[in-house]
């Protein structure tokens, strides 16, 4: 596959599972219609963030929350889209923050439990401890989720490491009043993409009051090609070409890095009889 019809669901988020439910599925018949392939919910979608928007002590459903997994898997399935899923995962301790995995056959692959997590966080959820990579839609793809995409860099460089083209980044950032952080959490989103040379998509939710991330589709030279409209429910598309996420600023090649550093401006050839670019 060279291109994939990418989307973000830019949704609200409540703390009632059906509510939230129906959205979800809503998305997802959005998503058919816009022939999507690959569709990503922000962080803790199915639950809700337990921190600002549930609880920390909010009890687990973890029957309910099976069903609903189930269920979105059977409608992926149907449908014929790949999902990333924010949601949950119940432990002997508090639950992990975790992003499902569903490929386009309706099979629930696995997840990645959130391994970085902030000091609200803490209080709520138990860290995960790996990063893996996922085949969806013929294509490997890494999920990082909030601050451990925003802050680590070694993070997603785990999941380029083992091959990803396209590092899906569940979000929930909204709930208070820091807009400041707009154009930080913008930066480092494209970073993410620029500095290993893959696809970086980061899908937040929204919220009426406070959004301090917008949902992005970034480009691996780091160039934004899709961004969201601030405090409103939206699906957010692209059409990606698999053929750029040549991870050549990962692998340090220097035949696939100039192209990304120099444009057109400089030829290969002024470069041919360089020496090594790093002390080995």
């Amino acid at each position: 596959m060279s291109t994939l019809k990418l989307g973000l669901a830019q949704t609200r988020q409540t703390a009632d599972l059906a509510t939230n439910a129906d959205t979800i599925l809503r998305f997802l018949e959005d998503a058919s219609r816009a022939e999507v392939q690959l569709l990503a919910f922000p962080e803790s979608q199915t639950t809700g963030y337990r921190v600002d928007i549930s609880t920390a002590e909010a009890p687990v459903q973890a029957e309910a929350l099976a069903e609903l997994h189930q269920h979105v898997a059977r409608r992926c399935g149907e449908l014929g889209i790949a999902c990333v899923l924010g949601t949950e995962t119940p432990t002997d301790d508090k639950p992990h923050n975790s992003a499902l995995i569903i490929n386009e056959h309706g099979e629930i692959l696995g997840a990645h439990h959130k391994a970085r997590l902030t000091p609200l966080d803490a209080t709520a959820y138990s860290p995960g401890k790996t990063f893996d990579t996922w085949q969806l839609c013929g294509i490997t793809v890494g999920v990082v989720i909030c601050f451990e995409g925003f802050r680590f860099p070694e993070c997603t460089r785990e999941c380029v490491a083992q091959g990803a083209q396209l590092i899906i980044h569940p979000q929930n950032n909204t709930t208070r009043p820091n807009d400041w952080k707009l154009p930080v959490h913008t930066a480092m989103a494209v970073t993410r993409a620029a500095e290993n040379t893959v696809w970086f998509a980061s899908c937040n939710i929204c919220h009426d009051e406070h959004q301090n991330a917008r949902s992005l589709i970034i480009a691996p030279d780091g160039r934004i090609v899709a961004q969201s409209e601030l405090k409103q429910e939206q699906l957010l598309t692209a059409e990606i070409d698999l053929a750029l996420a040549t991870r050549a600023m990962y692998r340090f090649d220097r035949d696939d890095c100039g192209p990304i550093i120099f444009g057109t401006e400089v030829t290969p050839e002024e470069y041919a009889h360089a020496g090594p670019m790093a002390a080995g």
